[in-house]
């Protein structure tokens, strides 16, 4: 057993939206296919992974460090104990030889996008949904593969006024999300009100409005919208600051007394410790939102989990940011709070499978081989160019 090759193609993803720090105008990412000898149902197992929306696609880095160390090793090396199966582990240790630690950023994306393949190839070549395999090795041992999710959106849009927002809000409750999503910070805070109460308008009993700021403000700034945000009864008010800014997100913290929500820009094990350490983040209501496919993967994520134990957090208060299949199998396998969705958006590589449908909040996870790439014929037909 061993892996025949590993293949990279930037794709597009553009869109004319904008948050309130950049707009999607020429974004990008990477698609990469780690090909086996194994061979089921007559093709070669295939393992397919990408990286999420808002970092551009990595391909360089992928060409010239990370792909040639695993292709270069003993074939043998990258196995687990029994010789029966890629070991996940073993393939990021080697991918990440000769790599000095910090120097996150754009080399955890790069991981992270190989490592979404890995483990896509490991679970189809046992033969298992991933997130039956995850709750099995390190869970519960039975995983649960219904998963709340929420519904992304809100965006700056050329042209967009408070109707069309509204508009856009009602179709996501119509498809059966209980909690919408909408950016903040790209306009003035009086105006970011009257967009606020506009889709606060719309929301009927049981349902709920997060906030995202993307990082945009300064310190006072986050104070002001805090104070503001106070009057509202949100689901979060997300990265109100720079994502390293902890003093600013403990001060927030300690201003407002709803949830906030953070994480998505931070890469590491250890990114994690310090905003637990120092972000002043409160487990009875906080959310984190770091997301594998730009923190090195799951085998990062997994040490993110031990961290978040250690400070006594519950895997519960993670809700990955990024809207794919990857984190969706994580949440089912290992009991996170759920996922971030975008259901217009960043298509084909967001949603879910074919045929699966959102019910007051949440989506039941088809038990397909690997992530359920398969399942999505729009996507599965994208990777299947690429191997």
């Amino acid at each position: 057993m061993r892996i025949v090759d590993i293949r990279e193609r930037t794709l597009p993803i553009s869109s004319p939206i904008r948050n309130a720090y950049i707009d999607f105008s020429s974004m990008t990412l990477s698609l990469v296919a780690v090909v086996t000898d194994v061979v089921r149902d007559g093709r070669p197992v295939v393992g397919y992974g990408f990286n999420s929306n808002g970092r551009y696609g990595q391909g360089a880095l992928l060409r010239d460090r990370f792909i040639p160390r695993v292709l270069a090793a003993d074939a043998g090396s990258l196995l687990d104990d029994d010789g029966t199966n890629l070991d996940p582990h073993r393939i990021w240790t080697t991918a990440m030889t000769n790599e000095k630690p910090g120097g996150h950023g754009e080399r955890s994306v790069a991981v992270g996008t190989l490592d979404m393949a890995v483990w896509d190839a490991v679970a189809k070549i046992a033969g298992r949904p991933l997130h039956h395999l995850l709750a099995e090795r390190y869970g519960s041992g039975t995983a649960d593969p219904r998963v709340f999710v929420y519904a992304a959106g809100g965006y700056y849009y050329p042209g967009k006024d408070v109707s069309a927002l509204q508009d856009e809000m009602r179709g996501y409750l119509e498809r059966g999300y209980r909690v919408v999503k909408m950016k903040i910070g790209g306009a003035e805070l009086e105006e970011d009100l009257r967009r606020i109460e506009a889709v606060l308008d719309v929301l009927g009993p049981g349902r709920q409005l997060a906030v995202d700021a993307n990082g945009r403000f300064d310190r006072d700034t986050a104070l002001a919208y805090a104070d503001a945000l106070s009057a509202y009864d949100l689901f979060w008010y997300e990265e109100p600051g720079d994502p390293l800014d902890y003093a600013l997100n403990a001060a927030v913290a300690e201003r407002y007394a709803g949830p906030l929500a953070t994480g998505e820009n931070l890469f590491s094990a250890q990114d994690a410790a310090n905003l637990l350490r120092y972000g002043g983040m409160r487990p009875d209501r906080d959310w984190l939102q770091l997301d594998c496919a730009l923190s090195y993967g799951l085998v990062e994520y997994l040490r993110v989990l031990d961290v978040v134990a250690e400070h006594g957090w519950s895997a519960s208060r993670c809700i990955p940011h990024g809207g794919h299949q990857m984190s969706l199998a994580i949440a089912a396998g290992l009991g996170l709070g759920g996922n971030e969705s975008y259901p217009d958006l960043f298509q084909p590589f967001g949603g879910f499978p074919d045929g699966v449908a959102v019910v007051d909040g949440y989506v039941t996870l088809p038990d397909l081989p690997g992530i359920g790439f398969e399942g999505k014929k729009d996507l599965i037909d994208v990777m299947r160019s690429l191997a």
